[in-house]
């Protein structure tokens, strides 16, 4: 008995780990995390995107003297992609406009990370095969590409 709660237990945590990856696209950068968020908003502002807000977490944690390793979120969007979406379910209100986090681990890798745009259908109950979710995964893929970008 004690050897099948094991193994169950080992199928839960690995099935939680393959959504939880899933969920999220990651990507290594080589630049700091300052330049990646501007070379990430410098793409979205080039594509013709609206920026909404950049938030600097570490900015933040320091004003309560709090010491966070670098951290900066950007919200964008384009109503072009974003409405289509919001007429098929207003609840994707919530996740939009897109949001990518960059941030420095413990070693000092910057990571670029935003939800698969998959989740959105999935969450909202949005057509999976709509083509704004196509067209916002391949938005998404670009502009973090060039961010990450080597020069």
């Amino acid at each position: 008995m004690r050897h099948r709660v094991i193994l169950a237990t080992a199928f839960c945590v690995a099935a939680l780990t393959q959504t939880t990856a899933a969920e999220m696209v990651e990507k290594i950068s080589p630049h700091t995390v300052s330049v990646t968020i501007d070379r990430l908003q410098a793409a979205v502002e080039g594509a013709g995107a609206t920026v909404f807000a950049r938030v600097d977490h570490a900015k933040g944690a320091a004003s309560i003297n709090v010491e966070m390793r670098p951290t900066q979120m950007l919200m964008f969007g384009n109503p072009a992609l974003g409405t289509p979406a919001m007429l098929d379910s207003q609840t994707v209100g919530l996740d939009l406009p897109l949001r990518v986090v960059a941030y420095a681990d413990a070693d000092g890798q910057v990571h670029l990370l935003y939800r698969n745009p998959n989740t959105l259908a999935a969450e909202h109950g949005l057509p999976a095969d709509a083509e704004y979710i196509m067209k916002i995964t391949g938005a998404l893929n670009t502009l973090t590409n060039k961010a990450i970008a080597s020069e």
